[in-house]
């Protein structure tokens, strides 16, 4: 079974032998084989879709995982939770009925919005699986910083809080596909939370917290009646599973 971008690239690879497109292309199908993962009968649920994107660096782009620095606001691009509630739904295990729609959706242009506004970008991550707890924890420690959050701020939609309180679920846990975290100097959040509002997917892109010296590692939540309590750490099984 090959790979759609091996398929691609062997019917793309018409190219004179020793050429620099021909080794490119030749490095890129010998990558593609050597990745490929074994998929063992019956631990997929009929069908196995996988994609591949290529793209290039962006000028005067320069964000990490490493890169968070106290005093940066906590970005989100839109209400968190909805893949990870869709699928739990979707899978019918709860006998749980609600309108909940998944996040899924492309990102680039929304990237591209924000470096539109400025460069002065540090992190940007996708919360996929994990959701956005677990991006936020790998980044605290990648960073060495602390983060708190303010969870009147933070976007979920009212139906994905309905699941999520009858099944003691944390909405922050729960894998998103549209959504990015983002963290920036304060002074520039503004202008990048107004540029994605006005992109498509991130109407509702909102600050959620901030850096901090304190509690470097740890993910810090204030409460809605103005309390502080420690996030737990992701662990265990990530539910619902999905890759």
């Amino acid at each position: 079974l090959l790979h759609p971008l091996e398929i691609a690239l062997l019917v793309c690879a018409d190219h004179e032998e020793g050429s620099l497109d021909a080794v490119l292309v030749k490095d890129l199908q010998n990558f593609i084989r050597a990745r490929r993962g074994t998929v063992v009968k019956g631990q997929v649920d009929g069908v196995f879709i996988t994609t591949t994107g290529i793209g290039r660096i962006m000028d005067n782009a320069n964000t990490s995982g490493k890169l968070a620095k106290a005093g940066d606001a906590v970005i989100v691009s839109g209400d968190i939770g909805r893949h990870g509630c869709t699928i739990l739904l979707a899978r019918d295990e709860f006998g749980i009925e609600a309108d909940v729609t998944s996040d899924c959706a492309p990102l680039w242009a929304n990237v591209k919005a924000m470096f539109d506004v400025t460069n002065d970008i540090h992190v940007i991550r996708d919360a996929t699986r994990g959701g956005v707890g677990t991006v936020l924890y790998e980044i605290a420690g990648q960073s060495g910083v602390g983060i708190t959050l303010d969870a009147e701020k933070i976007p979920v939609a009212d139906e994905v809080k309905g699941v999520c309180g009858m099944l003691g679920l944390e909405p922050l846990y729960l894998a998103c596909e549209g959504r990015l975290v983002i963290f920036a100097p304060k002074d520039k959040a503004e202008d990048i939370v107004s540029a994605l509002r006005k992109c498509k997917n991130s109407e509702n892109a909102a600050v959620i917290g901030e850096v901090t010296e304190d509690n470097a590692g740890r993910v810090v939540m204030k409460t809605e009646i103005g309390s502080q309590t420690l996030l737990p750490q992701p662990g265990g099984e990530l539910l619902p599973r999905i890759c």
